[in-house]
């Protein structure tokens, strides 16, 4: 089981480079962002199967297999789609998974989305039940009604949920305000929250004057809001600018300060020395709630087409 979680975890969805997810990776140009990670004390690795079917785990697990197990910590998903349609699909993926990585066990262990969801968290209690070294059990993409259905599940098999994955954001607080970082804070579940950045909006990166690469999802999705989101983006560099970071480390410190663990997708080494120095930074609580106030103020809708309200 997974113990002594860092503050931010590393995000490999994009390793996946098949030509569906991720740019131009390599395991050469990727390299360099595993080993800075880890000589930052970011051992925490979220990958997936559906990340280029299979590609991001290979690129990952060569990475890791110089490395001593009790230095890392792995994170994967049985993604509901990618299952084979036998009785035998959720033991058949975690099995292949772990021989994809080389490993004996995983650390962190999700439900990738709500698809059949209650019968596959149903046969994962089912695998894991009586097992020694069983990792932390998670749900992804899940409401506050499917996280408590979920850990009703594992409960009656002994086992307990553990973690909860979704987005969140200072402009998408949809998984506060249906009560489920309450949720989890009550239930000793930790909570995950990706695209903090909200890929690349909240970075600063990208104004009216320069948006987001036309044709791509994103640009579909955060251009128009470009002149709002220049109004969030001076607030983020003006609290950076204080704390002496940059301002794409200011929602990823938010984020820690609201008690939940990061997940930042690493494509270059910088992305890592972000991350480093957002763990650092502390927010009071009167920035966090300025932040929030102001963030509400701009009434903006991010919630992308994977996903649902959580309320």
């Amino acid at each position: 089981m997974a113990n002594n979680l860092p503050k931010i975890a590393m995000g490999a969805w994009a390793w996946g480079n098949d030509g569906t997810f991720g740019g131009n990776t390599t395991a050469e140009t990727l390299r360099p962002i595993f080993d800075t990670a880890m000589a930052n004390g970011l051992n925490l690795w979220d990958t997936a199967y559906a990340y280029g079917m299979g590609t991001s785990e290979k690129v990952l697990a060569g990475f890791l297999k110089d490395q001593p197990r009790g230095s890392y910590l792995v994170s994967d998903k049985f993604t509901p789609q990618c299952a084979n349609g036998k009785p035998t699909a959720m033991a058949d993926m975690i099995e292949m998974q772990l021989d994809l990585m080389g490993l004996d066990c995983f650390d962190i262990y999700w439900i990738h989305n709500v698809a059949d969801a209650p019968h596959w968290t149903e046969e994962l209690a089912k695998f894991y039940e009586g097992k020694d070294n069983v990792p932390l059990l998670g749900v992804s993409n899940h409401n506050l009604a499917e996280i408590k259905q979920a850990n009703e599940i594992l409960n009656a098999h002994g086992l307990k949920l553990s973690a909860v994955q979704n987005h969140f954001s200072l402009i998408n607080r949809s998984s506060e305000d249906s009560g489920i970082l309450d949720y989890c804070k009550e239930n000793g579940i930790t909570f995950f929250a990706y695209m903090v950045l909200e890929q690349g909006a909240l970075s600063g990166k990208y104004d009216t004057k320069h948006p987001m690469p036309e044709g791509s999802a994103r640009a579909e999705t955060y251009n128009p809001m470009l002149p709002k989101l220049e109004v969030m983006n001076e607030a983020l560099r003006k609290l950076a600018d204080k704390y002496g970071v940059q301002p794409a480390q200011i929602p990823v410190a938010w984020a820690i300060a609201k008690g939940t663990l990061p997940i930042i997708g690493v494509t270059r080494t910088q992305h890592v020395e972000d991350a480093a120095r957002a763990a650092n930074v502390t927010l009071t609580a009167e920035e966090t709630a300025e932040l929030e106030q102001l963030a509400d103020s701009l009434e903006l809708n991010v919630i992308r087409f994977w996903e649902k309200e959580m309320k």
